[in-house]
């Protein structure tokens, strides 16, 4: 994934406004303004190596930060909250003058980042809100409640309720649907069902959609950690438990690619995609195994958030607070972490159905055509 990190953007990025944005935490820290970007080293802490997206987020990360001359700590945690925990402890006591952290559970590392504020160390939450704590100083992410509305609309979509702008369509229904979310850890989980919900719900109370499970709260549909094979098993069970009578999904709301691919692999083991035809299944984050499945049509879509685009972003912020500023909010209202409202910068996000593939990823130079056509990454 390296060749696809440096952005001739990231100078534009940089250039961006800085402007007070208020909050608790550390903030800009003055004792680096006037250190050279050598002598400075950005902690890094990553949630996992599991999945692709998160690889390319730490490579970008690091790889943009080191263009501006910082050292950089890269650390994946495996999706172990005691390790990243242990990760950020290190990172502070080895001297960090600020931290990129993107948590496994938003609400595990308060006592890492009271650390962190007293040592005057600058906390950017990325792209998963940390929560309960004053200590995070500023949000980078993608407007997540409408990734969740994206999500929903390419559903009705698939369906043909909607066109792919959720204008009323022909399709009348009704369809069964099924839906999944992500892990209830993540802040962003609850945000991409809120939306997604909001979406759908016209729909289920007119009938048009039929969740047959009658699993329609967060809680019931969530999966731990994102995981593919939980999300295979929680599929595996919807249809011996509620399509075992001979009746059909139509489609599946699925927050994530790698849930999306336990989805379909649960599918196809029951026969769907040859005796009939493979439901409806959205996605996010435009893994290479999923977007294949999407050129192939095994997959109906998924939302393209440029990881390049959020680690410039977070670059941007990095740069800011250690130059003794506060970097620029373009939402100082939305994410409330239970302690206080995160300045936060959010970035938009694209659908990406099978004819988009080339416009959106290729062109963009995200995935080539050749990892396209073999699912994986060159």
């Amino acid at each position: 994934m390296n060749k696809k990190l440096g952005l001739t953007a990231l100078g534009a990025a940089l250039a961006i406004g800085l402007t007070a944005c208020g909050g608790s935490g550390a903030g800009a820290n003055s004792n680096t303004a006037d250190q050279s970007a050598s002598d400075l080293t950005i902690g890094v802490s990553m949630p996992t190596q599991t999945s692709e997206r998160w690889i390319a987020d730490g490579n970008s990360v690091k790889e943009q930060l080191e263009k501006e001359g910082y050292k950089v700590d890269l650390q994946y945690a495996n999706d172990d909250i005691p390790t990243q925990g242990q990760q950020v402890d290190q990172m502070i006591t080895e001297g960090a003058d600020l931290l990129i952290v993107a948590a496994i559970d938003g609400t595990a590392l308060s006592s890492q980042l009271q650390a962190a504020a007293d040592a005057s160390i600058p906390v950017i939450s990325y792209d998963r809100l940390i929560r309960d704590t004053e200590n995070v100083d500023f949000y980078v992410s993608f407007d997540n409640y409408k990734v969740g509305v994206a999500q929903g609309t390419a559903l009705l979509a698939g369906l043909g309720v909607t066109d792919k702008d959720g204008k009323k369509a022909n399709a009348t229904g009704p369809f069964n649907i099924e839906l999944f979310a992500g892990s209830l850890d993540d802040n962003n989980a609850h945000f991409f069902f809120d939306g997604a919900m909001d979406t759908l719900k016209p729909y289920i109370q007119d009938g048009t959609l039929v969740v047959k499970s009658g699993q329609t709260d967060i809680e019931q549909a969530a999966i731990l950690r994102w995981q593919q094979e939980t999300a295979q098993k929680r599929m595996e069970d919807l249809l011996t438990g509620s399509y075992n009578d001979g009746s059909k999904i139509a489609g599946v709301l699925s927050p994530y690619d790698g849930i999306s691919r336990g989805i379909i692999t649960a599918l196809q083991n029951a026969g769907y995609g040859q005796g009939s035809p493979m439901p409806v299944v959205t996605g996010q984050d435009a893994e290479i195994a999923s977007v294949k499945l999407i050129n192939d049509g095994v997959q109906s879509s998924t939302i393209f958030k440029d990881t390049r685009k959020l680690a410039e972003q977070a670059v941007t912020a990095a740069k800011a607070f250690l130059e003794g500023n506060k970097p620029e909010a373009n939402d100082t209202k939305t994410y409330d972490n239970g302690v206080k409202v995160v300045p936060s910068y959010l970035l938009p996000v694209e659908t990406v159905y099978k004819d988009d593939i080339k416009s959106k990823l290729i062109d963009s130079g995200y995935w080539t055509a050749d990892e396209v056509a073999k699912g994986q990454s060159n």
